[in-house]
């Protein structure tokens, strides 16, 4: 067994034995690797806090190529602290890194690792992480290989009179193609933001302003459009719904209140 050190964030975390887990670490270099960390469930050990989902360092690793690599250490370059404090922003980096560790498993691509790393930096930052996500499900979906079709009409191909977006039929819909109560209309900036999504550098983000409606649009589509082509199912996906529940719900009695107020 050799010694390496390699560049990686950890996508999942198993109980092994009494005290030891085992650790899903993916990186650009060797793409996912099993690591085995040795008691590091025992109170004292200095393994306890780096041996957890979510931890982006350079890992030192008794390295075996077929089975389980043996962790040393690893010097953190981002535990995303301030995420790890909210429920809500939690639940989309948790469902971010399942999303990852689902993908990489069907194709390992060097690119995916700097774009979670950069996605979850933006919503350490506090930015949208709900749009954060939507853009990284949109990119994901090429990984997967069933990107919609967001150039032309599913059907006819064409460009310029695009209506709106079907995650039945697997992609933009023209005014010819578009059937009048099978497909559900959604607002221009919806069909731009999409187009947009699937090539925006993530890193280069500085402001995100969404309006409420496409938000609600593009995360629809977005879920039906998972349930139907990937297969991907995620525990934290479900997490995240009801999260996502929870949220509308105090919006909705916020909104009550005021106006009742306002009536008073």
């Amino acid at each position: 067994m050799k010694i390496i050190s390699v560049k990686g964030i950890c996508l999942s975390e198993t109980n092994y034995s009494d005290s030891s887990k085992i650790l899903n670490v993916y990186t650009e270099e060797y793409g996912m690797i099993g690591v085995l960390s040795k008691s590091c469930r025992n109170i004292r050990s200095k393994l306890r806090s780096v041996s957890r989902k979510l931890i982006y360092g350079t890992y030192h690793l008794y390295y075996k190529e077929h089975g389980l690599s043996t962790l040393i250490g690893v010097d953190i370059i981002n535990a995303y602290l301030k995420t790890t404090m909210h429920l809500e922003s939690v639940s989309y980096a948790s469902y971010l890194v399942d999303l990852t560790y689902q993908v990489v498993r069907q194709e390992t691509d060097e690119c995916v690792l700097p774009l979670l790393v950069a996605t979850l930096e933006k919503i350490e930052e506090g930015m949208d992480a709900a749009t954060l996500t939507n853009i990284y499900e949109v990119k994901m979906l090429s990984h997967l290989g069933v990107l919609p079709n967001l150039d032309g009409c599913v059907i006819c191909g064409d460009s310029t009179h695009i209506v709106t977006i079907s995650s039945h039929k697997g992609g933009l819909l023209c005014r010819s193609c578009f059937q009048s109560g099978v497909d559900h209309i959604v607002s221009p900036q919806t069909i731009k933001l999409l187009r947009m999504y699937y090539y925006v550098d993530v890193s280069k983000i500085t402001k995100i302003e969404i309006d409420q409606e496409s938000e609600r649009e593009i995360d629809q589509f977005l879920e039906e459009y998972y349930d139907k082509y990937t297969g991907v199912i995620t525990k934290s996906k479900k997490m995240l719904r009801e999260v996502k529940k929870l949220k509308i719900q105090d919006e909705n009695e916020l909104a009550l209140f005021t106006k009742e107020k306002s009536v008073v």
